[in-house]
């Protein structure tokens, strides 16, 4: 067994696994899963820049991760920047403040290579069921940008495009800085607009319509999956592997989209990092799911973080 620890820190969550890995048998023990929402990409799409409260907030996240590797003594560490410091000017703030926290450099990965980490991380314990039908389309809806991988054990075909819950927000559902609550349907045919044309621009990549199985991944989808089994909060167990089918997914962006700031806060399993993302982020999954046909979304708690952990040994 191997034990290391794996950062993704994407554009709207920092999130940390610390593992044992035995590469013999695939199997991946959890000692520490967890998440922080930091809104790293807070006013990126719009500034060219990480905001320096962004910063902080996610270097703060970052000095509570280095306590609990040191405690456990991973041996290997690994930090994978996605979306958010892809896009910033001032990225190098952001590589020295982790470097100088974790000692290790972020690594600023590609959308290609974050999606065929995801698609790792999602399907590794897939393998050999026979009631999810190949290929299986891995989307990994994320703040700033959503991957969609295809494949059947190894990847055909990974795109990523720059659609997520924080951006699709901050470009259509704010106006002078303010969320708007709810949107209207003016807001949100922008919304969809936006996200056709970036699936449009996957599909010249990724196969759409060959899939058989459709994995969700990512808060946005872990989210609705709480919702659509009305949990009474969060509940790791409960909502890896559930199947949530198309038309509950579009009972819950409707209530998302016409529901108040309030209301949303309300819903026992809601973070309150998501509230007012939440709903950009359940029409990305419907959208797709409408594009690629798929009649329900089976949800994983494994995702990129997995292909992290299992890319150290």
């Amino acid at each position: 067994m191997k034990r290391v620890a794996a950062v993704d820190c994407g554009t709207n969550s920092i999130r940390l696994l610390i593992a044992d890995l035995d590469p013999a048998t695939g199997e991946l023990k959890d000692l520490d899963r967890r998440m922080t929402i930091v809104r790293l990409g807070q006013g990126v799409d719009r500034t060219g820049r990480l905001a320096p409260e962004a910063l902080e907030r996610t270097f703060a996240a970052c000095r509570e991760y280095a306590g609990a590797i040191r405690e456990l003594g991973a041996e290997t560490v690994r930090f994978v920047a996605t979306s958010a410091s892809r896009d910033a000017e001032n990225r190098d703030d952001f590589v020295r403040g982790v470097v100088d926290i974790l000692g290790v450099e972020p690594e600023v990965i590609t959308g290609d290579q974050e999606a065929e980490f995801s698609f790792t991380g999602a399907t590794k314990e897939l393998t050999g069921r026979t009631d999810l039908a190949k290929p299986y389309l891995v989307v990994d809806i994320g703040g700033g940008s959503t991957e969609f991988v295809l494949g059947s054990g190894t990847v055909q075909a990974a795109r990523s495009v720059d659609i997520g819950c924080v951006r699709m927000s901050e470009r259509h559902l704010v106006r002078d800085g303010e969320i708007i609550d709810p949107p209207g349907d003016e807001q949100i045919s922008a919304v969809r607009a936006d996200i056709d044309r970036a699936l449009d621009e996957a599909a010249r990549t990724v196969p759409l319509d060959r899939t058989a199985t459709l994995v969700g991944l990512a808060g946005s989808v872990i989210t609705i999956a709480a919702i659509a089994l009305d949990l009474p909060g969060y509940d790791s167990e409960a909502i890896h592997h559930t199947r949530v089918p198309l038309a509950k997914v579009r009972e819950i962006t409707h209530h998302l989209l016409t529901a108040t700031h309030d209301e949303r806060a309300a819903i026992p399993s809601m973070h309150p990092g998501r509230v007012d993302v939440i709903g950009a982020g359940a029409l990305v999954l419907l959208s797709i799911m409408e594009r690629v046909g798929a009649d329900e979304v089976v949800v994983s708690e494994h995702d990129i973080l997995d292909g992290i952990a299992w890319s150290c040994v």
